[in-house]
This record gives structure tokens, C-alpha cells and sequence, in this order.
């Protein structure tokens, strides 16, 4: 006989519902005959300092069964091409690795044989809990399959540092959530405790999985190919973890300074690890406070870094968790859309077509230099992605088109695209998203403008031009792209 989640689950289970990182996808019923707890593992791809697995093992301790980690490998993921996919595939041995020391099997199925409910049919689960993900088509994998299985689903909140419900409503700039969000530090800005599984799942004879050692993309005949790995970038907590470490040690010192030279070393560099949950920001805050620990003249330093990892970053999962068309012109906000319409007949001094731009084949050193970054990269330094998006308005012939080319390279090229951050920077460069109206010119209307005259002035751009046509090419496609 069954029974009611919310009548006879353990207090200790029951108690959980009520922490704001937790969201009831379905109450369900738990049946006895469960020989599991599931995680279904997405958007945080870490075994340790995550959430959703420590939450998953009180549920499992509670209920005296064993945890199973369960990571899909799709193969059709919204815009996501080999050079994604290899980053993520090099995450999938430490995963593995750090479950292991907490007593908690990982389990990969990769396509075509990745279906959850088979997962969950075969494990026998007696109850399923994943991660939160605002973006859209994530969003709509966790109702179907909410509306599929009976067994209770909870999603867990695990990528932000306050928990996002915690913002009731869409947030209209970084002052207006940044005194909500700091409010709020002290009770979750601390250490994870990483629990250890008590029981240890026994594999049936039968069981398939798929190796974690292996590229996942194998034999996969329609899989996009065209944009290849960046080889100066490696994925996985060890190495995100390595990145931390030289930030907090060698650069964190030096941030307020050099963190708007593009030509320099100065940031953090934690966007792409950041992305595919590699490593929290959480771990991230607690590394950098660690550090004004040691040395409190860093003090100040931190406060600038947490501007960026907190307040902006957060603001921008608010935007795309409450706004539908985040990756549309329509996200704009009231004053914006009538400018936009006021300067949308404008007249252009040029335009210039996708594959110009994705060849980086414009008059304008800077941001030819920028999409090579981009291209050849994976990644670009924040303050130029201001610049490139701004130069996309004024060179295609509406902000709807502007933001369709922008959000295509974005997530085409960029370790860090298809992602909250990304789409909210865009959103900001393209439709003035949380800024506010400047002094009408032509093209932009009351959109924030940037020139390349004074933007080059603000930092070594010849370094930076020089630098980043130095790189190598990663693979002979890169390079005939460009060349394109």
C-alpha cells in the first residue's frame, strides 16, 4: 500500500519542503517498493558543494535507501555544438570521482538511451529530485516529466547564492535587487556540509550505463560539429577549482584595477565553469572571503567581484526566470520600446550580414578583435561584450535583428553562451535592459551608446587587437571561418 507524500513521509523529509531552495514539482506517492532516491543531475554538474545532491542525501538517509546521480546525455541540447559538449564531457570524471568519496553512485546514459522514466523504472526509484533551471526549454523538461511520473519530484534551487524565489518578482536593475540580495548573505553565504550517503546502491546484473571516460558525442550522426574545442580551456571542478585558486591568490589583489583591461589577465574567468555548474558561485564567494580573511586589504576587491558574481548575476537569472522574451527584443522595458520604434527607420552608415559579422569582417578593429576572441576562444572579456552588442544595433537594421544575431553568435561560439548571464548582457547592450534612458541620437534613441574612439581609449586596445589576432587557431575551421 502507498503512501501520501504529505501525510506519512519522515519529519526530517517533511521539514525540507520548507527550505527556500526547494520547489514541489509533485507531491505523489511513494511507494514501498522504491529501492532508490534519484538526482537528476543538469544544471549543476558538481559532485561536491551543490544542493541538489546534499538535499538528495538527507532524502536518502532518511528514507534509509540508497542515492543514484543521474546525468543525460542529449543530444540535441537548444544550440549546443562540440565545442560545449566537450567542455561539459571533461566535467563527467570528477562528478564521478567526488560522488564516489561520499558513497553515491553516477550513473550516464547518453542518446539515444537516455530516457528518465526508463532511468527511473530500472533504478526502481522511490523518489526524484533535479535542479532548478530558469531557461526556458530546461523549464519545460521538468513539467512534462512532472506530468509523467508519479512518484514524488522536487527541484532544487542550486546555482544562485539566495535562493530565487526568495525575489518575488522581476527585478528592474542591479540597485534595486542588490540591497534584497545582500540582505540576505548572511544566512546563506556558508559553508557546505556535503553530507554522506549512508547506504550504497548495489547495480543489478543488468543494468546499462555509459562511461564518464568517453566522448559522449561518438556515433552521434546529426550532432553539430562545425564549431571545434578550445584547447586553452579545460572543463570540470578540478580545473574551475584550479581557476579560483589563481584568481583568489594572484589576481583578486589587483581586480578593482585591472578588471576593465580586456588586453590583461584581471578577471576571474569562472563564466563557462559557472555555466555548466562546474563550480558554484557559492564555493566562489566563500574562496574570495577566505582570502579577505587572510588579507583584509582586499576588502574593497571583493566588494567589486560580488557586485558581478551576486548582484548582476543573480539579476540576470530574475530577468530570465520572469521574463518570458528574454531573448527577444520584447524583454524591453516601456521607455525602451518607444525609442526603439521612434529610431527603427533610421538610416545606417552600414550594414552588415551574419556571416560578416561571424567572419569578423567589419571596418572596426576593436570588434573584429572581440568576435576572434569570441570565435577562436570561447570567451570575451565582459566590458568588450558591451561594445560588441552595442556596434550589432548600429549595424543591422533593428533591434530585432540585432538581438537575433547576437544571441546566434552568443551561443554558437561562447563556453559560457545559451545562459541567464549572456542573454541579460545582450539584453542590456541591445534594448537598454536595466539602465536607463540616455540622451537621444540617431540609430540608438535613448539606448546607452559606445564608441569605438572612446571605448579604445578606456584601455590598451592596440594590446588587445595584437593579443588577441596572436592566438593561435584552435583547429583549420575556426580559421576559415574567419576567413569566411
Amino acid at each position: 500500500m502507498s503512501i501520501a507524500l504529505s501525510e506519512e513521509l519522515p519529519h526530517g523529509i517533511k521539514s525540507l519542503m520548507s527550505n527556500p531552495r526547494v520547489t514541489v514539482r509533485r507531491e505523489g506517492r511513494l511507494s514501498p517498493e522504491g529501492k532508490c532516491v534519484v538526482y537528476w543531475m543538469q544544471r549543476a554538474q558538481r559532485g561536491i558543494d551543490n544542493h541538489g545532491v546534499n538535499i538528495a542525501v538527507e532524502v536518502a538517509n532518511e528514507l534509509e535507501l540508497p542515492l543514484v546521480v543521474y546525468f543525460a546525455g542529449i543530444s540535441n541540447f537548444p544550440h549546443a555544438n562540440l565545442r560545449h559538449y566537450v567542455f561539459l564531457n571533461q566535467g563527467l570524471p570528477d562528478i564521478e570521482e567526488d560522488l564516489a568519496k561520499r558513497n553515491i553512485t553516477f550513473v550516464m546514459r547518453k542518446a539515444p538511451g537516455e530516457s528518465h522514466e526508463k532511468l527511473l523504472a530500472d533504478v526502481g526509484a522511490a523518489f526524484l529530485i533535479g535542479d532548478e533551471n530558469p531557461m526556458r526549454e530546461p523549464e519545460r523538461w521538468r513539467q512534462q516529466l512532472a506530468s509523467k511520473i508519479k512518484i514524488p519530484f522536487w527541484t532544487v534551487d542550486t546555482d544562485v547564492i539566495v535562493p530565487s524565489k526568495l525575489m518575488e518578482k522581476a527585478q528592474y536593475g542591479a540597485y534595486t535587487i542588490r540591497p534584497r540580495l545582500y540582505r540576505l548573505l548572511p544566512e546563506f553565504l556558508v559553508p557546505y556540509e556535503n553530507p554522506h550517503a549512508k547506504h550504497a546502491w548495489k547495480r543489478p546484473h543488468s543494468f546499462r550505463s555509459d562511461s564518464v571516460h568517453e566522448d559522449m558525442t561518438k556515433n552521434w550522426k546529426d550532432f553539430d560539429r562545425s564549431v571545434p574545442p578550445v584547447e586553452a580551456w579545460k572543463g570540470g571542478t578540478r580545473a574551475g577549482l584550479n581557476h579560483l585558486r589563481h584568481f583568489t591568490g594572484k589576481l583578486l589583489a589587483d581586480y578593482e584595477v585591472q578588471r576593465n583591461h580586456p588586453e590583461k589577465d584581471g578577471t576571474s574567468s569562472m563564466s563557462p565553469y559557472l555555466h555548466y555548474g562546474h563550480v558554484g558561485p557559492q564555493t566562489i564567494a566563500l574562496a574570495v572571503d577566505a582570502a579577505v580573511k587572510s588579507n583584509p586589504t582586499l576588502k574593497s576587491a571583493r566588494d567589486s567581484y560580488f557586485n558581478e558574481l551576486i548582484a548582476w548575476r543573480e539579476l540576470a537569472i530574475n530577468f530570465v526566470r520572469y521574463q518570458p522574451n528574454y531573448d527577444s527584443a520584447d524583454c524591453a522595458e516601456t521607455w525602451a520600446k518607444r525609442t526603439i520604434a521612434e529610431h527603427e527607420r533610421d538610416e545606417r552608415d552600414i550594414l552588415y550580414t551574419l556571416e560578416q559579422l561571424e567572419g569578423a569582417q567589419t571596418y572596426d578593429d576593436l570588434w573584429n578583435a572581440a568576435q576572434v576572441q569570441m570565435v577562436r576562444h570561447g570567451w570575451m572579456h565582459n566590458y568588450l561584450r558591451m561594445y560588441w552588442g552595442k556596434k550589432i544595433l548600429e549595424w543591422t537594421p533593428d533591434a530585432a535583428t540585432a538581438m537575433k544575431y547576437a544571441i546566434y553568435l552568443n551561443d554558437k561560439y561562447f563556453l559560457d553562451g545559451r545562459d541567464p548571464n549572456g542573454y541579460a548582457g545582450i539584453a542590456w547592450a541591445i534594448v537598454g535592459k536595466f539602465d536607463r534612458a540616455w540622451s537621444s541620437r540617431p540609430v540608438f534613441g535613448k539606448i546607452r551608446y559606445m564608441s569605438g574612439a572612446s571605448t579604445g581609449r578606456k584601455f590598451n586596445s592596440k594590446a588587445y587587437i595584437q593579443k588577441m589576432y596572436a592566438l593561435p587557431g584552435e583547429t583549420a575551421a575556426v580559421d576559415l571561418q574567419l576567413k569566411a
